[in-house]
């Protein structure tokens, strides 16, 4: 069933021109079609989908629900609801002190995901919309920048103690 959904909503995509919304298991299988994987989990009642990159972890939560198109069924379960964007979220702890130019640096570099500091955590977040109209080659895309970017974090990362040293 799952398969003939999906291969009608491709259809209804091409005849389009574009992705629209997105559904859960329409964003996994394109992760997984992109050598990822993919585990569903719940997390306060809603869905998220579990990936990593680089042994370093990260959730695709999503956003807000599209609004149904005349013609089409309310949703019969959570599955099928469809998404007009989604959030890529890596969080990582932190053990020491950050350099106070950390977070800034990267934010001032980068123009896709934000770099943000909560408590005793660090967190890369990047929002994905897909409202309008794009094509499966810009999600993909997306998914290849979001492992760019946890590449170049880490990297960044790495830097820490040449910035710890410049602000003594």
């Amino acid at each position: 069933m799952v398969e003939n959904d999906t291969n009608a909503l491709s259809e209804q995509q091409a005849e389009r021109g574009g992705i629209e919304a997105v559904s859960i298991d329409q964003v996994a299988e394109i992760f997984r079609a992109a050598g990822y994987r993919v585990t569903p989990a719940e997390q306060n009642g809603m869905v998220q989908l579990m990936s990593a990159s680089q042994g370093v972890g990260f959730a695709i939560r999503f956003g807000n629900v599209a609004p149904a198109v005349a013609g089409q069924d309310v949703p019969a379960s959570a599955e099928s609801v469809r998404y007009l964007d989604y959030t890529l979220s890596c969080v990582l702890q932190v053990q020491g002190e950050l350099p106070a130019e950390l977070v800034s640096s990267w934010n001032r570099t980068k123009r896709f995901a934000r770099l943000a500091t909560h408590g005793a955590f660090l967190a890369l977040e990047w929002d994905v919309l897909v409202a309008g109209g794009v094509s499966e080659r810009h999600v993909h895309a997306t998914i290849e920048l979001w492992d760019r970017l946890i590449q170049e974090l880490l990297l960044h990362l790495r830097n820490r103690p040449a910035m710890a040293a410049q602000e003594q």
